[in-house]
Protein backbone atom coordinates (compact mmCIF):
# COMPACT_ATOMS: atom_id res chain seq x y z
CA UNK A 1 0.00 0.00 0.00
CA UNK A 2 1.45 3.33 -0.90
CA UNK A 3 2.09 5.84 1.89
CA UNK A 4 -1.81 6.97 2.45
CA UNK A 5 -2.53 10.54 2.54
CA UNK A 6 -6.30 10.45 3.93
CA UNK A 7 -7.39 8.48 6.82
CA UNK A 8 -10.81 8.41 8.20
CA UNK A 9 -10.80 7.16 12.37
CA UNK A 10 -14.11 5.73 13.35
CA UNK A 11 -14.30 6.72 17.38
CA UNK A 12 -13.81 9.48 18.99
CA UNK A 13 -12.64 8.26 22.35
CA UNK A 14 -8.61 8.53 23.77
CA UNK A 15 -7.49 5.79 21.24
CA UNK A 16 -9.36 7.22 17.69
CA UNK A 17 -7.96 10.37 19.07
CA UNK A 18 -4.61 10.10 19.69
CA UNK A 19 -4.30 7.73 16.43
CA UNK A 20 -5.79 10.66 14.75
CA UNK A 21 -3.21 13.68 16.28
CA UNK A 22 -0.23 11.33 15.91
CA UNK A 23 -1.44 10.30 11.96
CA UNK A 24 -1.38 14.50 11.78
CA UNK A 25 2.24 14.60 12.96
CA UNK A 26 3.24 12.33 9.98
CA UNK A 27 1.31 14.60 7.55
CA UNK A 28 -1.86 12.42 7.19
CA UNK A 29 -4.79 14.08 6.48
CA UNK A 30 -7.91 12.86 9.08
CA UNK A 31 -11.72 12.51 9.21
CA UNK A 32 -13.08 11.41 12.38
CA UNK A 33 -16.24 9.56 12.92
CA UNK A 34 -17.94 9.11 16.24
CA UNK A 35 -21.85 7.74 16.21
CA UNK A 36 -22.63 10.03 19.17
CA UNK A 37 -20.01 13.13 20.37
CA UNK A 38 -16.20 13.17 21.60
CA UNK A 39 -15.78 11.02 24.68
CA UNK A 40 -19.42 10.00 24.95
CA UNK A 41 -18.27 6.49 26.03
CA UNK A 42 -15.52 4.84 28.48
CA UNK A 43 -13.26 7.37 27.66
CA UNK A 44 -15.46 9.98 29.97
CA UNK A 45 -16.60 8.75 33.33
CA UNK A 46 -12.81 6.65 34.10
CA UNK A 47 -10.71 7.63 37.18
CA UNK A 48 -7.97 9.22 34.75
CA UNK A 49 -5.23 7.66 36.02
CA UNK A 50 -1.94 7.46 34.13
CA UNK A 51 -0.43 4.18 35.39
CA UNK A 52 1.63 1.83 33.37
CA UNK A 53 3.48 0.91 36.32
CA UNK A 54 -0.20 -1.69 37.18
CA UNK A 55 -1.69 -1.65 33.35
CA UNK A 56 -1.51 -5.01 33.36
CA UNK A 57 -3.71 -8.24 31.96
CA UNK A 58 -7.33 -8.21 33.62
CA UNK A 59 -7.09 -12.23 33.15
CA UNK A 60 -5.73 -13.38 36.16
CA UNK A 61 -6.01 -16.24 38.83
CA UNK A 62 -7.08 -13.54 41.54
CA UNK A 63 -9.48 -12.70 39.06
CA UNK A 64 -11.11 -16.40 38.66
CA UNK A 65 -10.80 -17.14 42.37
CA UNK A 66 -12.86 -14.36 43.55
CA UNK A 67 -15.31 -14.51 40.54
CA UNK A 68 -16.47 -17.49 41.46
CA UNK A 69 -17.36 -16.85 44.98
CA UNK A 70 -19.28 -13.50 44.12
CA UNK A 71 -19.87 -12.91 40.85
CA UNK A 72 -23.22 -13.31 40.45
CA UNK A 73 -23.88 -10.94 43.77
CA UNK A 74 -25.42 -6.85 42.52
CA UNK A 75 -22.53 -5.74 45.48
CA UNK A 76 -19.56 -7.18 44.24
CA UNK A 77 -16.99 -5.53 42.18
CA UNK A 78 -16.81 -8.20 39.55
CA UNK A 79 -20.44 -9.06 38.65
CA UNK A 80 -22.37 -10.88 35.90
CA UNK A 81 -26.17 -11.17 35.70
CA UNK A 82 -27.51 -14.41 35.81
CA UNK A 83 -28.86 -14.60 31.92
CA UNK A 84 -28.88 -17.05 29.29
CA UNK A 85 -26.67 -14.77 27.12
CA UNK A 86 -24.59 -17.19 24.53
CA UNK A 87 -22.47 -14.57 23.48
CA UNK A 88 -21.37 -13.47 26.88
CA UNK A 89 -20.92 -17.00 28.58
CA UNK A 90 -18.65 -17.93 25.52
CA UNK A 91 -16.90 -14.22 26.59
CA UNK A 92 -16.54 -15.76 30.16
CA UNK A 93 -15.52 -19.49 29.38
CA UNK A 94 -12.44 -17.71 26.97
CA UNK A 95 -11.19 -15.24 29.70
CA UNK A 96 -11.56 -18.05 32.58
CA UNK A 97 -8.81 -20.20 30.42
CA UNK A 98 -6.65 -17.54 30.53
CA UNK A 99 -6.56 -17.06 33.89
CA UNK A 100 -3.39 -18.89 35.07
CA UNK A 101 0.06 -17.83 36.06
CA UNK A 102 1.25 -18.95 32.91
CA UNK A 103 -0.99 -16.66 30.42
CA UNK A 104 -0.92 -14.16 32.72
CA UNK A 105 3.14 -14.11 32.73
CA UNK A 106 3.02 -14.17 29.30
CA UNK A 107 0.60 -11.06 28.70
CA UNK A 108 2.46 -8.98 30.85
CA UNK A 109 5.78 -9.19 29.02
CA UNK A 110 3.69 -8.20 26.02
CA UNK A 111 2.44 -5.28 27.81
CA UNK A 112 5.66 -4.42 29.31
CA UNK A 113 7.40 -2.57 25.65
CA UNK A 114 3.77 -0.33 25.76
CA UNK A 115 4.08 0.14 29.35
CA UNK A 116 7.73 1.66 29.10
CA UNK A 117 6.80 4.17 27.15
CA UNK A 118 3.27 4.93 27.85
CA UNK A 119 4.36 8.20 29.72
CA UNK A 120 6.26 9.36 26.51
CA UNK A 121 3.33 9.21 24.51
CA UNK A 122 1.24 12.17 26.72
CA UNK A 123 4.77 14.32 26.90
CA UNK A 124 4.46 14.07 23.13
CA UNK A 125 0.77 15.44 23.22
CA UNK A 126 1.56 18.12 25.99
CA UNK A 127 5.00 19.41 24.45
CA UNK A 128 2.99 19.38 20.93
CA UNK A 129 0.01 21.69 23.09
CA UNK A 130 -2.42 18.94 22.21
CA UNK A 131 -3.96 18.32 25.69
CA UNK A 132 -3.30 20.04 29.38
CA UNK A 133 -0.01 18.08 30.45
CA UNK A 134 -0.95 15.56 32.83
CA UNK A 135 -0.78 16.32 37.25
CA UNK A 136 2.09 14.19 38.93
CA UNK A 137 -0.09 11.41 40.94
CA UNK A 138 2.01 12.61 44.41
CA UNK A 139 0.92 10.78 46.59
CA UNK A 140 -0.61 7.31 44.74
CA UNK A 141 -1.81 5.16 47.58
CA UNK A 142 -3.29 1.67 47.31
CA UNK A 143 -4.89 1.37 50.80
CA UNK A 144 -5.99 -2.49 52.52
CA UNK A 145 -7.53 -3.59 55.67
CA UNK A 146 -4.79 -5.48 56.55
CA UNK A 147 -0.55 -6.42 56.22
CA UNK A 148 -2.14 -9.86 54.49
CA UNK A 149 -4.37 -8.49 52.28
CA UNK A 150 -1.73 -6.06 50.79
CA UNK A 151 0.41 -9.19 50.32
CA UNK A 152 -0.81 -9.77 47.27
CA UNK A 153 -0.91 -7.12 45.69
CA UNK A 154 3.06 -7.14 46.78
CA UNK A 155 3.75 -9.87 44.84
CA UNK A 156 2.35 -9.17 41.42
CA UNK A 157 3.95 -5.79 41.67
CA UNK A 158 7.03 -7.98 41.97
CA UNK A 159 6.25 -10.39 39.27
CA UNK A 160 5.75 -6.52 37.56
CA UNK A 161 9.28 -5.69 38.28
CA UNK A 162 10.85 -9.09 36.51
CA UNK A 163 9.69 -7.40 33.12
CA UNK A 164 9.41 -3.50 33.56
CA UNK A 165 10.33 -1.18 36.20
CA UNK A 166 7.89 0.09 39.26
CA UNK A 167 8.87 2.12 42.26
CA UNK A 168 6.57 1.86 45.04
CA UNK A 169 6.92 1.11 49.18
CA UNK A 170 4.93 0.38 51.39
CA UNK A 171 3.61 2.23 54.36
CA UNK A 172 1.57 1.71 57.66
CA UNK A 173 -2.04 2.64 57.89
CA UNK A 174 -0.80 5.63 60.96
CA UNK A 175 1.78 6.54 57.87
CA UNK A 176 -0.82 6.98 55.14
CA UNK A 177 -3.03 8.87 56.95
CA UNK A 178 -0.74 11.30 57.81
CA UNK A 179 0.41 11.52 53.72
CA UNK A 180 -3.39 11.74 53.13
CA UNK A 181 -6.17 12.37 55.57
CA UNK A 182 -8.83 11.33 53.12
CA UNK A 183 -8.68 7.58 54.29
CA UNK A 184 -10.51 5.86 57.34
CA UNK A 185 -9.06 4.31 59.78
CA UNK A 186 -10.01 1.08 58.17
CA UNK A 187 -7.05 1.23 56.02
CA UNK A 188 -4.30 -0.18 58.14
CA UNK A 189 -2.02 -1.14 55.50
CA UNK A 190 -0.28 0.72 52.17
CA UNK A 191 1.43 0.80 49.21
CA UNK A 192 2.87 4.28 47.76
CA UNK A 193 3.33 3.85 43.75
CA UNK A 194 6.12 6.47 41.92
CA UNK A 195 6.66 7.73 39.27
CA UNK A 196 2.93 7.95 37.78
CA UNK A 197 0.15 10.23 36.56
CA UNK A 198 -3.36 11.50 35.89
CA UNK A 199 -5.47 13.53 34.10
CA UNK A 200 -9.35 14.89 34.28
CA UNK A 201 -10.78 12.74 31.55
CA UNK A 202 -13.38 14.83 30.15
CA UNK A 203 -11.16 17.82 29.82
CA UNK A 204 -8.25 15.49 27.93
CA UNK A 205 -9.82 14.01 26.09
CA UNK A 206 -12.14 16.96 24.35
CA UNK A 207 -8.65 19.11 24.11
CA UNK A 208 -7.52 16.45 22.02
CA UNK A 209 -10.57 16.45 20.50
CA UNK A 210 -9.91 20.22 19.08
CA UNK A 211 -6.32 19.67 18.65
CA UNK A 212 -7.19 17.34 15.70
CA UNK A 213 -9.58 20.18 14.45
CA UNK A 214 -7.38 23.54 14.61
CA UNK A 215 -4.65 20.80 12.65
CA UNK A 216 -7.47 20.83 10.11
CA UNK A 217 -9.19 17.59 10.97
CA UNK A 218 -12.77 16.92 10.55
CA UNK A 219 -15.05 15.87 13.01
CA UNK A 220 -18.34 14.15 12.13
CA UNK A 221 -20.51 13.66 15.88
CA UNK A 222 -23.56 11.85 15.81
CA UNK A 223 -22.53 9.99 12.62
CA UNK A 224 -22.59 6.04 12.65
CA UNK A 225 -20.60 4.11 10.54
CA UNK A 226 -22.76 1.50 9.11
CA UNK A 227 -20.26 -0.24 7.15
CA UNK A 228 -16.81 -0.15 5.62
CA UNK A 229 -15.47 -1.80 2.38
CA UNK A 230 -12.39 -2.04 0.55
CA UNK A 231 -12.88 -0.99 -2.74
CA UNK A 232 -9.41 -1.57 -4.81
CA UNK A 233 -6.87 1.33 -3.76
CA UNK A 234 -9.46 2.95 -1.36
CA UNK A 235 -11.76 2.14 1.41
CA UNK A 236 -15.34 3.12 1.50
CA UNK A 237 -16.87 4.45 4.41
CA UNK A 238 -20.93 4.53 4.22
CA UNK A 239 -22.55 6.26 7.00
CA UNK A 240 -26.20 6.38 5.12
CA UNK A 241 -27.64 4.72 1.99
CA UNK A 242 -26.20 7.35 -0.54
CA UNK A 243 -23.20 9.09 2.28
CA UNK A 244 -20.39 7.03 1.33
CA UNK A 245 -16.61 8.75 1.61
CA UNK A 246 -13.25 7.02 0.08
CA UNK A 247 -10.20 6.79 2.03
CA UNK A 248 -7.14 5.50 1.78
CA UNK A 249 -7.28 3.69 4.92
CA UNK A 250 -9.78 3.31 8.07
CA UNK A 251 -8.98 2.83 11.30
CA UNK A 252 -11.55 0.94 13.86
CA UNK A 253 -12.01 2.45 17.29
CA UNK A 254 -15.18 1.89 18.50
CA UNK A 255 -14.64 0.56 21.82
CA UNK A 256 -16.83 -2.12 23.25
CA UNK A 257 -18.36 -2.23 19.32
CA UNK A 258 -15.33 -3.27 17.43
CA UNK A 259 -16.21 -6.23 16.54
CA UNK A 260 -19.57 -5.09 14.45
CA UNK A 261 -17.01 -3.36 12.11
CA UNK A 262 -14.21 -5.55 12.65
CA UNK A 263 -15.44 -8.97 11.96
CA UNK A 264 -15.76 -8.47 7.96
CA UNK A 265 -11.81 -8.17 8.24
CA UNK A 266 -10.82 -10.76 9.92
CA UNK A 267 -11.18 -9.82 13.87
CA UNK A 268 -12.65 -12.58 15.34
CA UNK A 269 -11.46 -12.15 18.86
CA UNK A 270 -14.38 -11.18 20.92
CA UNK A 271 -14.63 -7.76 22.70
CA UNK A 272 -16.94 -7.51 25.71
CA UNK A 273 -18.26 -4.66 27.51
CA UNK A 274 -16.92 -4.67 30.91
CA UNK A 275 -18.79 -1.90 32.41
CA UNK A 276 -17.66 0.54 35.37
CA UNK A 277 -19.43 3.35 37.12
CA UNK A 278 -18.36 5.95 38.49
CA UNK A 279 -19.87 9.68 40.17
CA UNK A 280 -18.59 12.88 41.95
CA UNK A 281 -18.48 13.69 45.39
CA UNK A 282 -17.74 17.04 47.10
CA UNK A 283 -15.53 15.62 49.83
CA UNK A 284 -14.13 17.66 53.25
CA UNK A 285 -10.59 16.48 52.81
CA UNK A 286 -9.98 15.96 49.00
CA UNK A 287 -7.40 13.96 48.28
CA UNK A 288 -3.56 15.68 47.24
CA UNK A 289 -3.41 12.51 44.52
CA UNK A 290 -5.42 9.14 43.48
CA UNK A 291 -6.48 6.39 46.08
CA UNK A 292 -6.50 2.74 45.24
CA UNK A 293 -8.60 0.30 47.02
CA UNK A 294 -8.06 -3.29 45.08
CA UNK A 295 -10.59 -5.60 47.13
CA UNK A 296 -13.74 -3.59 46.43
CA UNK A 297 -12.01 -2.33 43.00
CA UNK A 298 -12.80 1.45 43.94
CA UNK A 299 -10.93 4.04 42.42
CA UNK A 300 -10.44 7.78 43.67
CA UNK A 301 -9.10 10.75 41.81
CA UNK A 302 -9.42 14.03 43.00
CA UNK A 303 -10.17 16.70 39.83
CA UNK A 304 -11.33 20.28 39.12
CA UNK A 305 -14.67 20.74 37.73
CA UNK A 306 -16.31 23.65 36.66
CA UNK A 307 -18.36 24.00 39.64
CA UNK A 308 -14.89 23.80 41.74
CA UNK A 309 -12.80 20.58 42.85
CA UNK A 310 -14.80 17.04 43.49
CA UNK A 311 -13.72 13.83 43.91
CA UNK A 312 -14.50 11.27 40.92
CA UNK A 313 -15.40 7.83 42.66
CA UNK A 314 -14.84 5.03 40.18
CA UNK A 315 -14.85 1.39 39.90
CA UNK A 316 -16.49 -2.15 39.93
CA UNK A 317 -16.36 -4.78 36.67
CA UNK A 318 -19.93 -6.14 35.31
CA UNK A 319 -19.89 -8.20 32.06
CA UNK A 320 -23.47 -7.14 30.59
CA UNK A 321 -24.07 -5.51 27.01
CA UNK A 322 -22.75 -2.05 26.85
CA UNK A 323 -25.78 -0.28 25.92
CA UNK A 324 -28.40 -1.53 29.15
CA UNK A 325 -29.18 1.00 31.68
CA UNK A 326 -26.99 2.04 34.52
CA UNK A 327 -27.99 -0.05 37.22
CA UNK A 328 -28.42 1.74 40.33
CA UNK A 329 -27.64 -1.56 42.85
CA UNK A 330 -24.16 -0.70 41.42
CA UNK A 331 -23.47 2.75 42.60
CA UNK A 332 -24.74 1.93 45.85
CA UNK A 333 -22.58 -0.84 45.92
CA UNK A 334 -19.42 1.73 45.39
CA UNK A 335 -20.80 3.85 47.83
CA UNK A 336 -21.13 1.73 50.61
CA UNK A 337 -17.97 0.75 50.02
CA UNK A 338 -16.44 3.67 49.88
CA UNK A 339 -17.87 5.36 52.91
CA UNK A 340 -15.97 2.76 54.76
CA UNK A 341 -12.49 3.82 52.95
CA UNK A 342 -12.70 7.20 52.71
CA UNK A 343 -13.48 9.99 55.58
CA UNK A 344 -15.19 13.19 54.65
CA UNK A 345 -16.85 12.73 50.69
CA UNK A 346 -20.48 13.59 50.43
CA UNK A 347 -21.60 10.68 49.25
CA UNK A 348 -25.13 11.50 49.57
CA UNK A 349 -24.92 14.32 46.87
CA UNK A 350 -23.47 12.68 43.70
CA UNK A 351 -22.82 14.17 40.76
CA UNK A 352 -22.55 12.91 37.13
CA UNK A 353 -23.66 9.29 37.75
CA UNK A 354 -22.46 7.18 34.95
CA UNK A 355 -21.75 4.14 33.15
CA UNK A 356 -19.61 3.62 30.82
CA UNK A 357 -18.16 0.02 28.63
CA UNK A 358 -14.55 -0.74 28.82
CA UNK A 359 -13.77 -2.57 25.61
CA UNK A 360 -12.61 -6.52 27.11
CA UNK A 361 -10.76 -9.21 25.62
CA UNK A 362 -10.54 -12.75 26.49
CA UNK A 363 -6.93 -13.01 26.57
CA UNK A 364 -6.75 -9.67 28.26
CA UNK A 365 -4.34 -7.90 25.42
CA UNK A 366 -5.56 -5.40 23.05
CA UNK A 367 -6.10 -5.42 19.05
CA UNK A 368 -3.54 -3.20 17.75
CA UNK A 369 -2.57 -2.84 13.85
CA UNK A 370 -3.93 -4.21 10.32
CA UNK A 371 -6.71 -6.53 9.98
CA UNK A 372 -6.66 -8.44 6.83
CA UNK A 373 -6.93 -6.05 5.17
CA UNK A 374 -3.27 -3.64 4.92
CA UNK A 375 -5.91 -0.51 4.28
CA UNK A 376 -7.95 -1.22 7.93
CA UNK A 377 -6.86 -1.31 10.95
CA UNK A 378 -8.07 -1.44 14.64
CA UNK A 379 -7.26 -0.17 18.24
CA UNK A 380 -9.19 -1.32 21.09
CA UNK A 381 -9.79 -3.98 23.58
CA UNK A 382 -8.01 -2.39 26.49
CA UNK A 383 -9.77 -2.91 28.88
CA UNK A 384 -9.55 -0.74 31.47
CA UNK A 385 -6.09 0.76 30.28
CA UNK A 386 -7.60 2.70 26.87
CA UNK A 387 -6.58 6.29 28.71
CA UNK A 388 -2.88 5.03 30.09
CA UNK A 389 -2.44 3.38 26.87
CA UNK A 390 -4.31 5.32 24.47
CA UNK A 391 -1.43 7.94 23.36
CA UNK A 392 0.87 4.57 22.98
CA UNK A 393 -1.03 3.08 21.12
CA UNK A 394 -1.92 5.74 18.51
CA UNK A 395 1.76 6.57 17.86
CA UNK A 396 3.19 3.44 17.14
CA UNK A 397 -0.08 2.55 14.83
CA UNK A 398 0.32 5.85 12.92
CA UNK A 399 4.07 4.88 12.69
CA UNK A 400 2.76 1.04 11.26
CA UNK A 401 0.15 2.98 9.07
CA UNK A 402 2.64 5.31 7.43
CA UNK A 403 5.17 3.27 7.04
CA UNK A 404 3.66 0.21 6.34
CA UNK A 405 5.96 -1.84 8.89
CA UNK A 406 4.67 -2.96 12.09
CA UNK A 407 6.55 -2.07 15.32
CA UNK A 408 8.07 -4.44 17.40
CA UNK A 409 5.93 -3.39 20.16
CA UNK A 410 2.78 -4.25 18.33
CA UNK A 411 3.59 -7.55 17.51
CA UNK A 412 1.40 -9.30 20.32
CA UNK A 413 -1.52 -7.44 19.54
CA UNK A 414 -2.23 -8.83 16.47
CA UNK A 415 -6.36 -8.07 15.70
CA UNK A 416 -6.14 -11.00 13.60
CA UNK A 417 -4.45 -14.09 16.16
Amino acid sequence: MNRPREVAVVGAGVVGLATAWFLQQRGVSVTVYDRDRVAAGASWGNAGWLTPAIATPLPEPAVLRYGLRTALMPSSPVYVPPRADPQLWRFLVGFARHCTNRRWKRAMAAYAPLNRIALDAFDELGEGGAVPRPREAAPFLVGFSSDAARAAMVAELEHIRQVQPVDFDLVTGDRARKLEPALSSRIRAAIRLQGQRYVNPPEFVHALADAVVGNGGKLHQASRVRRVRELGSCVLVETGPRLVQRYDAVVLATGAALGDLAADFGVRRQVQAGRGYSFSVESRYLPAGPLYFPAERIACTPLDTPTGPRLRVAGMMEFRGADEPLDPRRIKAIVDATGRLIAGADLDRRHDEWVGSRPCTTDGLPLIGATSSSRVHVAGGHGMWGVTLGPVTGKLLAEQIVTGTRPAALAPFDPTR
